[in-house]
């Protein structure tokens, strides 16, 4: 079964647009678990425009779920994630004013700081996965960087779904099979939506995770929030 995970980036936006704790991120966090959401995803950045450090720290205890963070591994980066101890981290390689993730990691020229950065998660007993595209030699890199998972970055098949959907999945289709071929895990997201889920879904198999945010939260301003995750989760079990 594939597990959705939640990103909650959306939720702390809103709050913070305004100041006070309105929506109170604990509690939507806490609802989205209730509603079936079988992860729940931050990418705290270091500008916190969203996910504030210190709601990651706030996070940990509460939650029943998986709790996965993003994000670049920076020093304060490292140091929060191996402190709150998630189930999983997932690294990005966007800079710090990156509006948000828009590429996957280049395994050949960062090979030695991955390998060092996942080391340093392995000794914490803490899963790892990277954002990654589809080209085949950056995933025969990644295995290389001993990560447990990769994450594919699938914005490239949501952008050329509605044009075209099995020319969109095709690459996607070959990189998972690499992955997999290779012992890795294998996640995705970006841009998955409930009009492109269910087709990447059926076309992937082994597929272990998505982590959907902006999407669903969209949705959930029409159809609330509980149905919204009830309608991702139909799409990845039918």
């Amino acid at each position: 079964m594939t597990k959705l995970s939640v990103n909650i980036n959306k939720i702390a936006t809103l709050r913070n647009a305004r100041g006070g704790n309105n929506p109170d991120l604990l509690k939507v966090a806490i609802d989205c678990e209730r509603y079936g959401a079988e992860g729940i995803t931050v990418h705290p950045r270091p500008d916190e425009r969203h996910i504030r450090y210190q709601d990651v720290l706030d996070l940990k205890p509460i939650l029943t779920t998986e709790f996965n963070i993003e994000g670049y591994p920076s020093e304060d980066f490292i140091n929060l994630v191996t402190r709150v101890q998630p189930a999983q981290v997932t690294l990005v390689p966007d800079p710090p004013e990156a509006l948000t993730s828009n590429a996957g990691w280049n395994t050949i020229t960062h090979l030695s700081f991955l390998k060092e950065v996942i080391s340093e998660f392995r000794r914490n007993n803490i899963r790892t996965s990277i954002f990654i595209e589809t080209d085949l030699k950056m995933i025969e890199h990644a295995r290389l960087t001993g990560t447990h998972r990769v994450e594919l970055y699938t914005e490239g098949y949501a952008s050329q779904y509605a044009k075209d959907r099995e020319e969109a999945i095709s690459p996607f289709v070959t990189a998972a099979s690499l992955v997999q071929d290779l012992g890795m895990g294998l996640n995705a997201g970006h841009d998955l939506s409930l009009e492109n889920l269910k087709f990447f879904h059926q076309q992937i198999p082994g597929l272990l995770e998505v982590s959907i945010g902006h999407a669903l939260m969209c949705d959930a301003l029409y159809f609330g929030l509980e149905n919204t995750i009830q309608l991702y989760l139909r799409q990845l079990k039918e």
